[in-house]
Parts: C-alpha cells; structure tokens; sequence
C-alpha cells in the first residue's frame, strides 16, 4: 500500500474540516475524491503533501508515517509533486524549462534532454519554446503534468485539474492523462467536484461530503450500489420512488415488481424510496405501460426523457434520438433493472 490515511481529522479554528477520514490507495492505481465546493478535498491534499497539520489520525507513505499530531514531514522530503488546479506554470519560461524545473538534480544537459522526452510523452514536443501563454489550456495541463512526472515520484497529487477547460476538451483530457499516468506506472490521487472526470480517470472513487467520507469504491459500484442516499443522489442522475419491499430481492412499485440484488438494509414489508437511473427505465413501444412526457433534453445521440406517472411521481429515461416524442404524449415504457438500490423510508 503507498498511500494510508488512517481517521485523519483536522479543523480550522474550530470547525470541523475533516472527520474520521480512512482511505488507502495501492501503489500504481489512481484514485479520486469526489464531491461539492466545500467538502474538504483539496484540504486532504494539503494534508497530505504536507501543507497542512492533521489534528489526530496519521498519513502513512510508503509504510512511513509522514504526519501525526505533533508532527509533520516537510512537504520537499516527501516526494510528492502537485499538479494545481491553476497550473502554476512560470510565465517566464517555456514548455521545455517549466518541465526541467521540476528536476532537482543533474546536469543541464541532462535535465532538457528528460524534459524533452516528457513533453515528447505528452505529445507536445513540438511545443518546446513555447511560452505558456502561447499554448491553450489543455497543453499547459499536459506541460504541468510533465513537469509533475519527470522525476517520477511515488505519488502526484492533482487539484481540479481540468476545472479551467471546456467541457469536451475536459472529456477528452481525461482520457489522456488516465493513459499518461499508466504509461508512467503512476500513483496519483485527483480531487473534483465533476463525476465524469473522475470516472474517467480514476479506479476508485471517493465521495466526500462534510468532511466525511461516505463511499471509497469502483466507478460502477457508486453508480450501481451507492451506499447511502448522499452518494445516490450526487453520483449520476436518478429519482427516488415510494415502494415497498414484498420478500427478499422484491420490491413493489408503481411500475410493478422489481425483481433482483437487493441493495441495502431492509426487510419484508418495509417502507423504501427506491432509486432508479435513467438506464433502468426502457422506452418500449408495445409496453402497456405508459407515462407522460413532461420535459426533454437533447443529447446527440440520446435524449433525456423526464416522465410523469400515473400517481404524479416523476422518473427519468434516456432514449435513442431517433425516438423524438412531443412534451405531452405519452409513451410505453418498462423496467430493466439488475440491481434495486433501496432505502428506508424517512
């Protein structure tokens, strides 16, 4: 294991920043804290490059306690290196010394020649000379990321790191970095407020609310089998129906009896919002069953569908394009669900 936070807990005058904070993270994989403004991610980071001071628990790395109550490794002894959420590239320098800069040692010869097959790695070795301000927002993340990976520490840290850029190239960047960070047999721990960036880069997940962490898992498993309602309604989108559990892996509702895992605490005849994702309801013509289009929003290749029930309740669909239905009509649908994601009722 490379990284070890064990019950981190730490406060700025007095209030509570974070609480009881386990997480560990294997040499070579990449994980990410997920959550809204405020939660605490970026305070983790600080913690763990060493900027920060912990309150009690400890952070392990490498097997080597490097905070505790008392006392703290300096930041330039830990062999970490931080990709921020701004770049922090030198303006004064261009693409090929910012990522020497990140070496400490050696000659200069040596230093622009491992920077040059960095920028080479991120496919901007064509980009050399070039000033950060000549270059968009998705090279300097790439020069950044360079300048974190030339002396291959054990483990990079990176805040937000695509919070600056547009949607698509966001999307597109993530993929890449993923890739760079394996190429590079990586460690890397990422904090964003977006689920598609960290689903597209991390193995496993984090969803942080308050400080507290409520769910360390796969992408899939926080999409598929949230832990709570928090991590239900903050990853991916979905709606919480009233149902009622009839046996073990049956669960009645509106739409019929689901049938499937069972994911949560509860038993026959309990009360339950039961959660469904837009993939669990099939738009079918030939169904009986049928729902109120209420509102559409156009994706491409897909359009979101958010459906009026009978008893009023309201879920979501997502559907081919080429099924273009009008605000009003009514369409079939059915229920296609391997797992039941279900709740007490409060």
């Amino acid at each position: 294991m490379l990284l070890e936070l064990e019950q981190l807990h730490l406060a700025y005058d007095e209030r509570p920043v974070l609480q009881g904070l386990t997480l560990h993270l294997t040499r070579g994989r990449i994980g990410c804290l997920l959550g809204p403004s405020g939660c605490g991610k970026t305070t983790v980071l600080r913690a763990i490059a060493g900027f920060e001071a912990v309150d009690s628990g400890e952070i392990r790395l490498n097997n080597q306690i490097v905070s505790r109550p008392g006392y703290t490794l300096a930041p330039e002894k830990r062999d970490i290196r931080m990709v921020f959420q701004d770049y922090a590239l030198f303006p004064h320098l261009d693409a090929r010394e910012n990522v020497a800069f990140g070496l400490r040692e050696g000659r200069r010869r040596e230093r622009r020649a491992r920077a040059d097959e960095m920028l080479s790695a991120v496919g901007l070795e064509a980009h050399a000379r070039a000033r950060p301000h000549e270059l968009s927002g998705g090279q300097q993340q790439r020069v950044a990321l360079a300048r974190a990976l030339v002396s291959r520490p054990r483990l990079i840290l990176l805040d937000e790191p695509f919070s600056n850029l547009d949607v698509e190239l966001r999307e597109r960047l993530g993929v890449q970095v993923r890739e760079i960070l394996r190429e590079f047999g990586a460690t890397a721990l990422m904090v964003t407020h977006d689920q598609m960036e960290a689903f597209a880069v991390a193995d496993e997940v984090g969803v942080l609310q308050g400080g507290v962490l409520q769910q360390w898992d796969r992408p899939y498993n926080l999409y598929h089998r949230p832990a709570n309602r928090f991590v239900a309604d903050f990853v991916g989108q979905g709606v919480l129906v009233p149902g009622r559990v009839a046996s073990p892996g049956r669960v009645t509702i509106e739409l019929g009896e689901l049938e499937g895992q069972l994911i949560g605490e509860v038993g026959p005849e309990t009360e339950v919002d039961v959660l469904l994702r837009p993939d669990d309801v099939i738009h079918d013509d030939d169904s009986e069953m049928t729902a109120e289009v209420r509102h559409k929003l156009f994706r491409g290749a897909e359009i979101l569908y958010t459906l009026r029930l009978d008893s009023g309740d309201r879920v979501l669909a997502l559907v081919p394009s080429h099924h273009d239905h009008r605000i009003g009509e009514h369409i079939g649908i059915r229920l296609d669900t391997e797992h039941i994601v279900a709740f007490p009722r409060d």
